[in-house]
């Protein structure tokens, strides 16, 4: 494994859930990691808790946003290790959808990785290393009835990091996306409860019967733990061999070899 000591990686949406079990777990490794979040006190929380580096704000959804993240990363640290996870996701009704939605979970799914590896990843080239981990979903290679939205985003980050591996070829700068299966974040929670209460059951119940009846190629028939997610962000960073490749953590239900 490539020894990530003070290397300095960038989180995105790293307040909670994956980004912040990845943030955790690259901290452990000895990486200065940098976490970033929309709300500027609560990221600083984030930071002091976890031990990082430093920590950003600004909305990667925009524009302006984007520009404004950058602006605080050129004060601190040329980023070394870039994991686009902040993204948003919901069960929606395909034919309810419109437009505007649509163009924001392109917004905030895509082009947020789109603007920061635009910024950083020519920097890594220079340097001759780097890593970009872009956090897409199983959704992505299955896509979900309920979440058509949702998975053609996370299709279009599949193949964005594919296109950008070949930008590295010959080089120690590697491109990879991580596909996690359903993973148990505060917005699945949140979502479960929610179900709970509409169905007027227990939440237990409504767990206990997901996956024998929602996702039944599910070979663990459980929820992925961040920590997983994690584990396979940090084997991405410090494998230099792995380029090019949509590494899936989700428990076997996309049923193909």
């Amino acid at each position: 494994m490539t020894d990530l000591t003070d290397r300095v990686s960038l989180v995105t949406g790293s307040t909670k859930g994956i980004g912040k079990a990845i943030a955790m777990a690259l901290i452990e490794r000895g990486s200065r990691v940098v976490v970033h979040g929309r709300d500027q006190a609560a990221t600083r929380a984030v930071c002091d808790r976890v031990g990082a580096y430093a920590a950003v704000d600004g909305d990667l959804a925009t524009v302006e946003g984007t520009a404004r993240i950058l602006d605080q990363l050129a004060a601190i640290d040329e980023v070394e290790v870039l994991v686009n996870n902040a993204g948003i996701f919901s069960v929606e009704d395909f034919f309810a959808i419109d437009d505007e939605e649509w163009l924001q979970y392109h917004q905030t799914n895509v082009l947020s990785a789109v603007r920061l590896c635009r910024a950083l990843l020519p920097g890594m080239l220079e340097r001759n290393w780097g890593r970009v981990i872009n956090l897409a979903s199983e959704a992505g290679i299955k896509p979900l009835p309920q979440m058509i939205h949702y998975s053609v985003s996370k299709t279009s980050l599949i193949g964005l990091s594919r296109g950008l591996a070949e930008l590295t070829k010959g080089t120690r700068v590697s491109v990879n996306s991580i596909l996690p299966g359903p993973t148990w974040t505060e917005g699945v929670e949140k979502y479960f409860d929610g179900l709970a209460a509409e169905e007027g059951r227990p939440v237990e119940e409504v767990l206990k019967s997901y996956f024998r009846e929602h996702e039944p190629n599910s070979l663990i028939q459980r929820f992925v733990t961040v920590d997983e997610v994690a584990d396979a962000a940090v084997f991405v960073a410090g494998n230099g061999a792995v380029n090019g490749s949509a590494l899936r953590v989700e428990g076997g239900i996309i049923r193909a070899i």
